[in-house]
């Protein structure tokens, strides 16, 4: 869709642009997945969201719902958010459950067993681990040494949009993101050891494929879909 063009509604176009699938790790606004977003004189923001496919997950889905209606609420002048999802077959129930500030676990009884805060720090680790392959492929490729990843820190590396990215991940896992942080880090904060650094860029490598191959994907998916 175009964005909005007056002055409340592009504020919360740039709200939902911080709002990122949790599996892709981009933001919906990116992905297409805002179908509609309208802003009334009186401050009603209505968005309108679509997914991929009509079975795409529920847990997934209602981060994205919850997280839009989160960041549109807190945009300085809108008095009411009206966010739906469409075209889905959870779509009433998260719909609904979102609007009431329900959680997840209340909106699908006997269904959910717990919150979703804990998938969305594995999808935000993920993320973390495959913005370091984004961060040292170059430097890799310009003949860094194992030894020489092992000591380099974030203030060492030249900077980057991928190196910005690299650090709000770990600040929203509460790892390491300073410039005398290591580049390299395992999952739980521990350093990455130069002899370990050839297998973990491999996994690194292997989790940014995997979230990129996703992201296209989901493209091209609702691109078929909705026919752009």
């Amino acid at each position: 869709m175009t964005a909005p063009t007056t002055a409340l509604a592009e504020a919360v176009w740039a709200a939902l642009g911080t709002v990122r699938d949790p599996e892709i790790d981009e933001p919906i606004t990116d992905l297409e997945f805002v179908a509609s977003c309208t802003v009334s004189d009186d401050g009603v923001a209505s968005v309108r969201l679509r997914l991929p496919t009509f079975f795409c997950a529920p847990n997934f889905a209602w981060l994205m719902v919850a997280d839009a209606h989160d960041a549109v609420a807190a945009v300085p002048g809108v008095e009411r958010v009206d966010i739906a999802l469409e075209d889905h077959f959870a779509a009433a129930t998260i719909n609904e459950g979102v609007a009431a500030r329900a959680g997840f676990v209340a909106a699908f009884p006997g269904e959910a067993q717990s919150e979703l805060d804990e998938l969305r720090v594995v999808f935000l680790r993920k993320a973390a681990l495959a913005g370091q392959d984004r961060v040292a492929r170059p430097l890799v490729d310009a003949g860094a040494t194992p030894e020489e990843l092992a000591a380099m820190r974030l203030g060492d590396v030249p900077p980057s949009p991928d190196l910005d990215r690299l650090r709000k991940r770990r600040e929203e896992v509460g790892l390491p993101h300073g410039p005398d942080a290591p580049l390299l880090l395992h999952p739980d904060g521990a350093p990455v050891a130069a002899e370990q650094v050839p297998l973990h860029l491999r996994r690194a490598r292997l989790t940014r494929v995997g979230i990129e191959a996703n992201g296209h994907t989901c493209r091209d998916l609702l691109g078929k879909r909705y026919a752009i």
